[in-house]
């Protein structure tokens, strides 16, 4: 089949109302031949109870078997009249996978899934899914229970783009010399591939909107008087433009728009925004000028009563309240008119065979959108809220986002940090109480003054039973699978998880309680991922809780939402525009479950929910001024429902009065102030433990160089976590002292640094010894695809240390971090490393090792004297010389010139001159920036030392007696304590036990640029020894300098080897630890 006639098979298949001959006719061309000998027909009484709901009959057309023997059955399944392709989801989907479980065992299918009351109809692939388990033989086998399936859909019908579906499947139509793999079909089905071409297209269409704006700003001087007036930037208004054009695109998708008089929400047009620009609403010069903003400030952001009727554009548009559609910084819109060509929304340009139009309506008609965010069961071939995540982060130009350190989270990731976390909170909230210890002590009534305060009751933490830890984890991880896993019971299928735990039912409202009391803060919040993931969990969870309650009143997912975003979820980020980004996807998520055909609810206002400002910072302020607290408290709730426009204006500049009051004017954001409710809500109760449950973010990975020195310099007074070369991250994690209550967990996503970077000592020692940490995660492969950093997983608890052990999951595959085995490390483990490092590659052989040569070994630190070397700056050209000038030219090493017990003197001098070189250094920096050049002091060179590669994963060592200076590519240790011989130190160093304890506690074995620190370098284990038993090794030591000074090639393994059974014997290893390090050191 050629490109034409795959094109032509497609445009009469997709957008179109469903035809089964049609679709039979794609799917004998899509896999190049179709088994059609067993196709059949099920209806009535094949149909099983538990879907009976939503399937009324359903066909076979077909079985197609692929060159992997894989099978895959082609299916129509017509759907029942009451049964709606958008809320049926998951019973659709669990009726499929109950279809390949019993009919065959077959691997996937391709489906068509059409509803006898809808335009529209699903073309879904569905893939079963099998879990790796070991079973009770102890062998690991695949188990053959039903599981969940996993669904990739195209929307497709009337009023639908094809243009996806066009893109994906062409090349498979035109393949007819191969049958297809069905890892082939998946990939048609990729929603990552559609989504990136999207992106680029969106920050294409976005740049040409900023640079048309600019010219716009530049030549009318009323337009730029009145957007510097206002605080307008070009870039802050293309973005937000761009934002409100795709929230249409959503809002058309639910048929908001364009409603005609005296019909229902829902019934609008799907393409009522490409009607508008063709004028069928109404006749404009300027479509921007003349359509846009009226549409957005005249009548979305305009309350038009019950009706919500638009004389306009003569038809219904609702009206959504909550901020997005009024104008950004209140510039005056009818005042000003900004002219923005028409070319930019709708033109047509030519793009390809049979395509047309390059403005951002006829970019975006192309797409298919969705308001179902992707689930990770669930995936819609098409473009929803999620993406703008992705949008966000593209739309940042690169120097920005590396100066902010804001980088877009994988979905896989958001959804397994907020179900952890949500694990964590529930196990504590339900299964850890605090009793009082002591009783409240009264007010203290003063004659003169004011009143002492009532002294508050000591408490004491109890830990309980009530719904065990692993009830809890299948609750989340299953709970919004109960329904399937409760049909396959009700369908006869005998291999079916159970319903949720007994004591999930038993404590079902107290469940709820606490899933409506959690309060959840993002302090890094970018496009709201976190939070939207949160909610969704949230929502959920009290959704599978809702068949045990007799009273279901509003107990849906609208009113679920609702409460988490007015109660529960917060939001900080130093960049407005993904503080806007965040409040749309908070917004599109209440827009998908309004179902109201009668009367659509306005959008709540999220101003002080989600907040544009440095988490980092703070004000002094005066906590116990009651009075402002309770009076900002009793107008927030107020401020977030009203609806009202000059109601809604009183109630901010009241709001925004007090803050300004309890920040004393510094215009500051403030945690305590700005939420305040979170903080001050139990002043009037015995118990003063505020803070968030639950802090979960991706922070900002900034490293010092690039703060900026004011900020540097404020939170080196602030935080504790700022000495030496630290990242804005660790400040990140140090925040959690004051954002968490006690018992509150905190889940990150950092780089990977923190594991054993000896930088990170200070951070490690903190979590360990004043927290509980919940699990760590370590990745196979790079998580962010615009960065280069190894990224792991953090969880902790804010609470005094009470747990001995730490789980893990290590080298995982991001998709599969559901599936990862844990393993359970003890903590004595890392407080046994040397500088307490998380090394995840643990085993109890390793711990025990460990024991071993800390309790028969001292620290080279405290015998010896190491420090780095030469650092050159900015002028190493005058610095370092090939050949001797004058008798300030000292003989310098580098890195290379260091062997095993060898060196070889590559004849390079230093320009031995500080006071010379540093002027240079200065001029060539600029005044006020830090020096880079560092000459050392010539004491540490003029000595005996041992030298050590920077630059390896391993020590190797050489001993200099010539007094040679080095630069910073070596690292040199001279011994203080006379009691240790070098030549003995110089053995143990190049030993295999001490390869095989560096490479333990790093993890920079096989890097290209491995880096050995000097701060590990201090802490590696000197085996104690007398002079006696320090003499074998010493005498072996002295044969490999003689040969190695010879003949620097010398072969001297065997002598090695023996120094390394030695040193074995010093620490009284067993042949089984020998293995073990022989094993690691090779």
């Amino acid at each position: 089949m050629d490109k034409k006639q795959a094109v032509n098979l497609i445009r009469q298949t997709f957008p179109v109302a469903f035809d089964k001959t049609r679709f039979r006719n794609f799917a004998i061309n899509l896999l190049n031949r179709l088994d059609e000998s067993k196709t059949s027909a099920w209806k009535g009484p094949y149909i099983k109870d538990a879907f009976k709901d939503h399937v009324n009959y359903y066909e076979r057309l077909g079985t197609f078997t692929s060159p992997d023997n894989e099978k895959l059955d082609v299916l129509i399944v017509h759907l029942t009249t009451e049964s709606k392709l958008e809320h049926a989801r998951t019973a659709i989907r669990n009726f499929v996978a109950d279809h390949l479980k019993t009919r065959d065992e077959k691997d996937a299918a391709l489906v068509a899934f059409v509803s006898p009351t809808e335009k529209q109809w699903r073309f879904s692939y569905v893939k079963m899914e099998y879990a790796t388990v070991e079973k009770e033989s102890g062998k690991v086998g695949v188990e053959t229970r039903l599981t969940p399936a996993r669904r990739f859909s195209y929307i497709v019908g009337e009023g639908e783009s094809c243009h996806t579906a066009q893109t994906r499947f062409l090349n498979l139509l035109q393949n007819t010399r191969t049958d297809s793999k069905l890892a082939d079909i998946e990939e048609a089905f990729s929603v990552e591939a559609v989504t990136e071409e999207f992106f680029k297209q969106y920050a294409n269409l976005f740049g040409h909107i900023h640079k048309a704006l600019e010219k716009i700003v530049e030549k009318d001087r009323t337009i730029r008087d009145e957007f510097h007036a206002k605080n307008v930037s070009a870039v802050d208004f293309a973005k937000k433009l761009m934002g409100q054009i795709v929230f249409l695109y959503f809002l058309q998708k639910k048929g908001w728009l364009g409603v005609a008089k005296g019909q229902d929400w829902g019934s609008g047009p799907h393409d009522f925004l490409h009607r508008l620009a063709n004028g069928e609403y109404g006749k404009y010069a300027n479509f921007f000028n003349d359509i846009l903003e009226p549409l957005f400030y005249d009548t979305l952001a305009t309350d038009r009563g019950h009706e919500a009727w638009c004389n306009r554009f003569k038809c219904r548009i609702p009206f959504l309240n909550g901020g997005l559609f009024e104008p950004l910084g209140g510039y005056d819109w009818k005042k000003i008119d900004i002219i923005l060509p028409n070319r930019l929304f709708n033109n047509t340009e030519y793009v390809e065979e049979g395509v047309t139009g390059t403005g951002v309506l006829d970019v975006f008609d192309r797409y298919n959108f969705t308001v179902n965010e992707a689930e990770p069961l669930e995936k819609e071939v098409a473009i929803d809220p999620e993406m703008l995540g992705k949008v966000f982060e593209n739309l940042i130009e690169e120097n920005r986002r590396k100066g902010l350190g804001a980088y877009y989270t994988p979905r896989e990731i958001v959804h397994y940090m907020c179900q952890e976390s949500l694990i964590n909170y529930l196990d504590t909230a339900l299964n850890t109480a605090e009793e009082s210890v002591a009783a409240i002590k009264p007010k203290q009534n003063k004659l003169f003054g004011e009143s002492e305060p009532e002294q508050m009751a000591l408490k004491t933490t109890v830990h309980r039973k009530l719904v065990p830890r692993e009830d809890i984890e299948t609750f989340v991880h299953l709970g919004d699978q109960a329904a399937f896993y409760e049909a396959a019971r009700m369908s006869g299928t005998k291999s079916y998880k159970p319903e949720l735990p007994r004591s999930i039912e038993t404590h079902a409202r107290l469940i709820d309680e606490k899933l409506t009391d959690i309060t959840v803060c993002d302090p890094a919040v970018g496009s709201g991922a976190f939070l939207v993931g949160m909610m969704t969990e949230i929502v959920r969870a009290r959704s599978s809780l809702t068949p045990y309650f007799n009273d279901i009143h509003e107990r849906t997912p609208y009113h679920f939402k609702r409460h988490a975003i007015q109660n529960c979820l917060y939001g900080v980020d130093i960049d407005p525009g993904a503080v806007e980004i965040a409040k749309l996807r908070l917004w599109l998520s209440l827009v998908v479950d309004e179902e109201d055909v009668q009367q659509i609810k306005p959008l709540p206002n999220l101003d002080y929910k989600v907040v544009a400002g440095n988490s980092l910072l703070g004000v002094e302020k005066d906590l116990f001024n009651n009075v402002l607290f309770i009076q900002l408290e009793k107008l927030k709730p107020q401020f977030f429902d009203e609806t009202d426009a000059k109601k809604k204006a009183a109630l901010k500049q009241k709001i925004d009065d007090l803050i300004h009051q309890l920040t004393r004017g510094k215009g500051i954001f403030d945690f305590e102030i700005y939420f305040s409710e979170v903080f001050q809500r139990n002043l009037d109760k015995s118990d003063r433990n505020c803070g968030f449950d639950v802090v979960i973010q991706n922070p900002p990975y900034v490293q010092i160089k690039a703060i900026p020195a004011t900020d540097r310099r404020v939170y080196e007074k602030l935080y504790k976590f700022t000495t030496g070369r630290f990242n804005l991250f660790y400040l990140f994690i140090e925040r959690c002292q004051l954002l968490l209550k006690r018992h509150g967990i905190a889940a990150f996503i950092v780089p990977d640094r923190l594991l054993l970077n000896t930088q990170c000592k200070a951070i490690r020692s903190w979590l360990l010894n004043d927290n509980n940490i919940c699990e760590l995660v370590s990745f196979a492969d790079q998580i962010f695809e615009t960065v280069v950093v190894d990224s792991i997983l953090l969880l902790f608890q804010r609470e005094q240390r009470t747990a001995d052990f730490v789980r893990a999951r290590r080298k995982v595959a991001q998709q599969d971090v559901h599936k990862a085995q844990s393993i359970i490390i003890p903590v004595s483990y890392f407080e046994l490393s040397a500088s307490s490092q998380f090394d995840l590659n643990y085993d109890s052989s390793k711990l025990a090792l460990y024991r071993k040569i800390r309790a028969n070994s001292v620290e080279l630190t405290t015998i010896s004297e190491t420090k780095d070397g030469i650092i050159q700056g900015k002028v190493e050209d005058r610095l370092f010389l090939r050949g001797k000038k004058d008798s300030n030219s000292k003989p310098l090493l580098f890195g290379e010139d260091i062997g095993r017990y060898s060196i070889v003197y590559g004849h390079n001098w230093v320009n031995y001159k500080p006071n010379e070189m540093m002027a240079l250094e200065i001029e060539r920096r600029g005044k006020g920036v830090r020096p880079g050049l560092w000459m050392r002091d010539p004491r540490i060179f003029e000595r005996p030392k041992i030298l050590t590669r920077q630059t390896a994963d391993k020590i190797i060592a050489a001993y200099d007696t010539e007094n040679f200076y080095y630069s910073n590519t070596l690292h040199g240790t001279a011994i203080i304590d006379k009691a240790y011989h070098p030549h003995y130190l110089l053995g143990v160093l190049n030993s295999k036990i001490t390869t095989w304890y560096y490479r333990s506690n790093t993890d920079e074995e096989g890097k290209v640029f491995a880096q050995i620190k000097i701060e590990l370098l201090r802490k590696l284990p000197i085996p104690k020894a007398d002079k006696v038993k320090q003499q074998s090794v010493i005498e072996l030591v002295d044969q490999i300098l003689a040969a190695k000074k010879r003949d620097p090639k010398a072969d001297t393994t065997a002598w090695e080897q023996e120094i390394d059974r030695l040193v074995y014997d010093l620490y009284g290893l067993t042949e089984e630890e020998i293995a073990i390090v022989e094993d690691t050191a090779k």
